[in-house]
């Protein structure tokens, strides 16, 4: 099969949309069905978290890393890598026959992560500079209603086939979108190489591991069990000394320099606190509807019904995404995040009061989906837009890090609110919902307030072009 030249991005989009969504769906396509794995594999509910929380792990390893592994030998190479791990972890949990094994293959889909931020690299080096900005706003698109897709499939899948098709399914998608890569898409055309500084990369995995495992068990352990302080005490330390040895390496795993640009850290910061409020809604919405209305709320909805509130969501996800690069010619990309975090700031605070009916929350669902396109298309194209071409895979795989960790934060929040306090059936009560969906909106209103932070795209302009005139 030749290989398609750089004159066919369009091509070579299809082929990163199929591998960003076949990997986004691992990100919510069985949380929906957690119970019914730990049934047929005879564990406990602690044990069974473990097939979300090794993903997690895994995943905010893999994506920065990979995604600076790919800045330095080629992001085509690191992006089939990826999906090649992704492909054995799924063929490998499809077969499962016990949890542990289960919880293995989900470490090895982790890998994957570092789909995302390749693909924004490789956009940037293959499509015209007047076309990147709606790519990368299609790519966004395509990675946010994916997440979000999981839950609206897993009922339909599990109930026409069993809970392994949620692997089998990606398994097959994205060893077909591995071998397309490898043919179709274009390898790097700036490789400066280099080697992995292993002493940044080992402080790096230590500090998110100390945080995120705690953030993950927070509510099985207790937040002042002295595990959990422990972590998050040793997940400072080791935070600190990576940012030191970093900042220092003539060979960083993550420039420090660059995560200190203005352009860089305040959108960091908005994906930090967007991802708090996101990732807490998308796990807890379900659950919210599905919960039986003998409990005084929810609509006792099965996980199909559930999925179909979400539908809205998606839809407008979808659009907003979509529309994010054209409308990018007329309303800057900063003032596009700014409107994204509003939407959803106003659709969490109206989730708090106004949840007693379907079509109440279908509205807000939708409200927070279309700010959720704005917001995923808009940070990664400022992200893109504020580093150079050989530091894209890094700098979005951070991006995409520090959002992943605010969803581990929300969610842990999110999960200390509605599980405190139960009914006597053992039932979140109301008030706990809307506390926690009230919290979450508030959370995104400060979202709102640190986009304002951002630097409009003509002083980034200007920052660039003096960085290079000074580096000649």
């Amino acid at each position: 099969m030749p290989t398609i030249t750089r004159r066919a991005p369009a091509v070579t989009f299809f082929v990163l949309a199929l591998g960003g969504a076949s990997f986004s769906l691992l990100q919510s396509l069985l949380n929906p069905v957690l119970p019914t794995i730990q049934r047929d594999l005879h564990t406990d509910q602690s044990t069974v978290s473990w097939v979300l929380i090794a993903w997690i792990l895994s995943a905010a390893i893999a994506t920065p890393l990979l995604g600076r592994l790919g800045d330095m030998i080629g992001k085509k190479r690191t992006f089939v890598l990826a999906l090649s791990a992704v492909v054995l972890g799924s063929v490998l949990a499809a077969l499962s026959p016990t949890i542990g094994v289960l919880i293995l293959a989900r470490v090895l889909q982790g890998l994957g992560g570092a789909v995302f931020p390749l693909s924004f690299g490789i956009i940037r080096d293959e499509f015209p500079g007047e076309r990147v900005a709606t790519a990368v706003g299609a790519m966004s698109a395509v990675i946010a209603v994916g997440s979000g897709v999981g839950v609206v499939l897993a009922g339909p899948i599990v109930a026409a086939l069993d809970w392994r098709w949620l692997f089998w399914i990606p398994a097959i998608v994205s060893t077909i979108t591995a071998a397309l890569a490898h043919f179709i898409v274009p390898e790097s055309p700036v490789r400066p190489g280099g080697r992995i500084n292993w002493t940044a990369a080992t402080l790096l995995a230590g500090w998110l591991v100390a945080l995120l495992l705690p953030l993950s068990e927070a509510s099985q352990w207790g937040w002042s069990s002295p595990l959990t302080i422990s972590l998050l005490v040793l997940s400072a330390v080791l935070l600190a000394a990576w940012i030191a040895f970093e900042a220092r390496s003539s060979n960083p795993v993550i420039d420090m320099r660059m995560m200190r640009r203005p352009a860089v850290w305040t959108v960091n910061l908005v994906a930090l606190f967007f991802g708090g409020t996101m990732f807490a809604i998308f796990a807890f919405l379900p659950q919210f509807s599905q919960t039986p209305t003998s409990a005084g709320y929810g609509f006792g909805v099965n996980i199909t019904g559930a999925g179909l509130l979400m539908l809205p969501m998606l839809v407008t996800m979808a659009i907003g995404g979509f529309v994010s690069g054209p409308l990018s010619k007329r309303i800057g990309f900063k003032t596009q995040l700014a409107v994204g975090a509003s939407l959803v700031a106003v659709s969490a605070l109206a989730l708090a009061f106004f949840n007693t009916e379907a079509w109440q929350v279908a509205l807000e669902a939708g409200v927070f989906g279309l700010g959720i396109g704005f917001v995923y298309s808009s940070m990664t194209s400022l992200i893109v837009q504020a580093v150079p071409s050989s530091q894209t895979g890094a700098a979005s795989g951070m991006n995409a890090n520090i959002r992943n960790i605010g969803g581990a934060i929300g969610t842990a929040v999110m999960t200390t609110i509605v599980t405190s306090h139960p009914q006597a059936s053992g039932l979140p009560t109301a008030s706990a919902y809307s506390t926690a969906f009230l919290v979450m909106g508030l959370i995104a209103v400060v979202a709102v307030a640190v986009s304002a932070a951002v630097p409009s795209a003509n002083r980034v302009a200007r920052v660039s072009r003096l960085e290079l005139a000074t580096q000649s």
